[in-house]
């Protein structure tokens, strides 16, 4: 059986605050998120996922999710998502 890792943007309907993690179960890990599981996000609840990428390899998924935490990974972040957020800004 093949194992994804998936790094996953999650914004917060909240405050809009966005949070960078990784795991192997996503639709879990955004439930945990939810039920206010995870102490960084708790204050922040409910949470969405706005973007995921999926890797074969673990490290790769680890390098990943460290790059989108910098700043120029933010940057790179917020042009894929150019239109997500500006539509976002628009409602």
């Amino acid at each position: 059986m093949i194992m994804f890792f998936h790094v996953y943007v999650l914004q917060s309907l909240k405050n809009g605050n966005l949070y960078i993690g990784r795991t192997i179960r996503l639709e879990t890990r955004l439930k945990e998120h939810n039920q206010g599981l995870n102490f960084s996000t708790k204050p922040y609840l409910p949470w969405q996922i706005i973007h995921y990428e999926s890797y074969l390899n673990e490290k790769d998924a680890a390098r990943r999710e460290r790059y989108l935490k910098t700043s120029q990974g933010s940057r790179l972040l917020k042009r894929m998502l150019k239109e997500y957020f500006y539509e976002k800004r628009k409602v």
